[in-house]
């Protein structure tokens, strides 16, 4: 086995740089981002890279081309993580992409482009609540209000890029728009079920779902437990309850078009708290994707309208907002067909399905075209969670796949990116 193996074993070796052993929690200018980080740039160094830290704290790994002046071709994927995550979760397709170097290196094949492969430093979003940290910097749609973002502790983005040894003022640099960037390509697990039920090692990504969040917050009548008759109450929590039914409904229904949605109420906090009173004020998230944003606009509106009707009914009153939106970022027709001919090329079946998760990928729209590649996890397609999983001969399978595809992709002239 040429790359299965050992991409396992390093994702195992990373795996133990997190804060809350024995789970992998791995957040964003930590010491244990500075471990991966060192751990992915020496194994990026003797597969033939040259890599460094950039100013926001991701890993940049470049193979020359075969002539100067030759475009770029990207990959990459997140070295953080959730809490208690799984180790595949964006290490993949890091790992992946660097042992597609490894071993064209040791051949001595160059390629007509520059290849770039990012570790991002942060993805998920978990310490500072901005999500796509390093990506969208390279994209060219970083927030420099971000840089006074807080975590837990309070200290802000800023400060934590200094004590991390990067540059709050660097991000301007790293806007990859009009650079010669010609394609965006990234390999990651599935984080479903669909290949594993269908039987499929990997599969080919048509769009990256949009997403909308929304905070809600139900107030009622807090009284005794006891004492206030059941007709009586502005139960906020009662109300909630059937919001969040309200959710599970409208989002199990098709979108515009037929397109699919998911919804997912994800936190919920009732006050003041205790046992024998009525909830008075209830605040809840809900997180509603799909692949097509004027359904997923839709859907968002028609909970909006639901949720009004149920607070008028229970007599109570509510008030949502919308505080978080991602668009859809559909994948490139033509680029998306490169992947699929190198899957054939392996003698598997071409398996196209959207992505309900967000990556990194989906911001470099504005840069360039973007492709993906998925990859089957097991036991029963978890992600985010210890139990997430993935076989060596399904890293093998891929990564074969992804280097078929850069031996192979003809990239266009660089000035037309």
């Amino acid at each position: 086995m040429r790359f299965g193996t050992d991409i396992l074993r390093q994702a195992d070796t990373l795996a133990a740089f997190t804060e809350e052993p024995p789970g992998v929690t791995r957040t964003y200018l930590t010491p244990q981002h500075r471990q991966a980080g060192d751990c992915i740039a020496a194994l990026m160094r003797e597969a033939g890279m040259d890599a460094s830290y950039d100013a926001l704290g991701n890993v940049v790994g470049r193979y020359a081309a075969d002539r100067p002046g030759a475009p770029v071709v990207m990959t990459g994927s997140h070295m953080d993580s959730v809490r208690n995550a799984g180790r595949y979760d964006g290490v993949f397709g890091i790992l992946t992409a660097i042992a597609c170097v490894r071993d064209l290196h040791r051949r001595g094949k160059r390629l007509p482009f520059d290849f770039e492969v990012v570790a991002f430093g942060d993805e998920e979003g978990v310490r500072f609540g901005v999500t796509l940290i390093g990506s969208k910097a390279m994209g060219g749609s970083f927030d420099p209000a971000w840089l006074d973002a807080k975590d837990a502790a309070g200290t802000t983005l800023r400060e934590a890029l200094v004590a991390f040894g990067g540059d709050p003022d660097g991000w301007r640099a790293l806007d990859r728009r009009g650079k010669g960037v010609v394609a965006y390509v990234e390999s990651h697990i599935e984080q479903g079920p669909v290949l594993l039920d269908e039987g499929l090692p990997v599969g080919v990504v048509t769009a990256i779902a949009s997403g909308a969040r929304m905070r809600v917050e139900v107030t009622g009548l807090a009284g005794h437990a006891g004492t206030v008759p059941m007709g009586s109450r502005q139960d906020a929590l009662a109300a909630a309850a059937e919001m969040v039914l309200a959710v599970e409904r409208i989002a199990s229904a098709p979108g515009e078009g037929g397109a699919a949605l998911v919804g997912t109420v994800g936190t919920i906090d009732a006050r003041p708290g205790a046992i024998n009173v009525i909830p008075q004020v209830v605040s809840f998230t809900v997180d509603v994707r799909s692949g097509d944003d004027v359904a997923r606009r839709r859907a968002t509106a028609v909970m909006r309208d639901a949720f009004d009707a149920i607070a008028t009914q229970r007599r109570v009153k509510v008030a949502s907002e919308v505080f978080y939106e991602l668009p859809a970022a559909p994948c490139d027709a033509s680029l998306q067909d490169a992947p699929a001919a190198s899957v054939a090329r392996q003698g598997l079946p071409v398996r196209r399905l959207p992505s309900g998760a967000g990556h990194d990928a989906m911001v470099f729209p504005p840069v360039c075209p973007i492709a993906m590649l998925f990859v089957r996890c097991g036991a029963g397609g978890i992600s985010h969670h210890p139990d997430e999983t993935m076989t060596a001969e399904d890293a093998e399978v891929a990564t074969s796949v992804f280097l078929d595809f850069l031996e192979t992709w003809t990239p266009p002239n660089a000035d037309d990116a």
